[in-house]
């Protein structure tokens, strides 16, 4: 991905002025489709099993999420990444007879006349959990030189397609562009998403996206609502800018516009460990603050996976463990972990990803503004609907520092009797004065608080 600062600050200035104007129009998609009132919470597949899942480590894996006592503080979905379709080379995904991917069977076997999707699906929600799947912009190659039929029309693929513009399917490559303007295009959309429906599928990611698929955005979330099947809507991108804002807005349920967290290049001995580092972390300070203003019930940015879970195989020390949770819950996005889930540290399960306190500062769908931005300092603070305030000083420097913040710039009112803070990491509860919120944070760490009035 190759995104840049001049991006976030386009963006935030379009949405800025879509909210003054009014806000998102009240049309399909996240304003009114009922789904993440509050953060999603789950788990997916691409940063442990990146390009190996079967059905069989997925059924390790919803199964580990359910025993590991997650799923009874709301961590509900298992969703599969990429490499879940026949790929037979760069001519394109392998299509059925409408054009739509075609299930590995190798890796994901049907059961009778069950697709393999629809087995793996049945499992997961056997355990009482959701089930997400993978897909990226366009169609096939495959289905456009076969011109297969669209299902309930009598319109085929190449009266829908675009060959000479390719669309951004990062592992298996050979999709081109749906022309949108084209009778059939929606019906085609529609069938895949009747498809998954079909399958029982709770959550679709759809990746590589840029501005000019804004038109697959709307397709697909009007896809999903014919269905019948209430999904979450995920969009991912390969290269936004804010011409697509109000697109992200109204039609989908969360977005990514931050490069992928792994940290690839750190990976040794051909495992997807380290999962991620510090560096691939700290970038999101400014991602966190520029897409404040845009977080709320049914729509929510995502800021990638929470790679907490595997000890020292997370790339993170315990410190930096805690400064992803309190960064990603201070502004309020999905928790989604991509770590392997039959191996937690006890450490990370019961200290980091148990701690229903902090998680309370994720689930209350409000997402932190950053008060203070200065060297090596940066806070965080966003007020409940009961009057307090949770208070993030982070340090993201290489030392221990103090950090403060003014009441005042915290949102606090005024209150001569001072204030109680409760450190949501310790538990530990002390008295602040009438003035500041501060602390001495470790280095790469945090201080959360909830602040009340005395």
């Amino acid at each position: 991905m190759n995104f840049t600062r001049q991006w976030t600050h386009a963006l935030t200035a379009a949405l800025t002025i879509l909210l003054l104007a009014g806000g998102a129009p009240q049309k399909a998609g996240a304003e009114d489709n009922g789904l993440e009132r509050t953060p999603l919470l789950g788990w997916s597949s691409w940063s442990f099993l990146r390009k190996s899942p079967t059905a069989a480590a997925m059924r390790a894996q919803a199964l580990a999420l359910h025993n590991s006592g997650l799923q009874e503080l709301g961590y509900e979905y298992v969703n599969l990444d990429d490499f879940w379709y026949q790929c037979p080379g760069p001519q394109g995904p392998n299509v059925d007879a409408y054009g739509r991917w075609v299930t590995d069977a190798a890796t994901f076997p049907p059961q009778g006349d069950n697709d393999g999707m629809k087995v793996l699906a049945d499992y997961v929600h056997s355990l009482g959990l959701k089930f997400g799947i993978y897909v990226t912009p366009g169609i096939s190659k495959q289905a456009v030189s076969r011109n297969t039929p669209i299902k309930g029309t009598h319109y085929t693929a190449a009266q829908i397609a675009e060959p000479s513009v390719e669309e951004d399917n990062y592992n298996c490559k050979g999709m081109v562009r749906i022309n949108y303007g084209k009778p059939g295009a929606q019906q085609f959309i529609n069938s895949w998403a009747d498809m998954l429906a079909a399958w029982d599928v709770d959550f679709v990611k759809i990746d590589g996206m840029k501005n000019s698929n804004a038109p697959d955005v709307k397709a697909w979330s009007n896809a999903i609502r014919q269905s019948g099947r209430p999904m979450v809507l995920d969009v991912t991108q390969g290269n936004f800018t804010s011409a697509i804002a109000s697109t992200l807005i109204q039609y989908a349920n969360q977005w990514v516009f931050a490069p992928d967290v792994e940290c690839y290049r750190c990976e040794k001995n051909g495992s997807s460990y380290p999962l991620t580092s510090w560096t691939d972390i700290a970038k999101r300070f400014r991602y966190v603050a520029e897409s404040q203003p845009f977080a709320g019930p049914g729509h929510f940015t995502d800021y990638d996976s929470i790679e907490v879970g595997n000890g020292s195989n997370n790339g993170l020390t315990p410190v930096e463990r805690q400064t992803q949770i309190s960064l990603w819950a201070m502004g309020a996005a999905p928790l989604i972990l991509g770590v392997d889930l039959t191996h937690l540290d006890k450490t990370d399960l019961d200290k980091y990803l148990k701690n229903t306190a902090v998680l309370a500062v994720d689930q209350d769908s409000i997402a932190a503004k950053r008060v203070i931005d200065s060297g090596n300092q940066q806070v965080f603070a966003k007020k409940e609907a009961n009057g307090e305030v949770i208070v993030g000083l982070f340090n993201t420097g290489g030392t221990a520092q103090e950090v403060s913040v003014p009441a005042s710039a915290a949102g606090l009112s005024a209150n001569a009797g001072g204030y109680s803070l409760h450190d949501l990491w310790t538990g530990e509860r002390k008295k602040a004065d009438s003035t500041t919120i501060h602390a001495v944070v470790p280095a790469h760490g945090v201080v959360l608080y909830r602040v009340r009035a005395m």
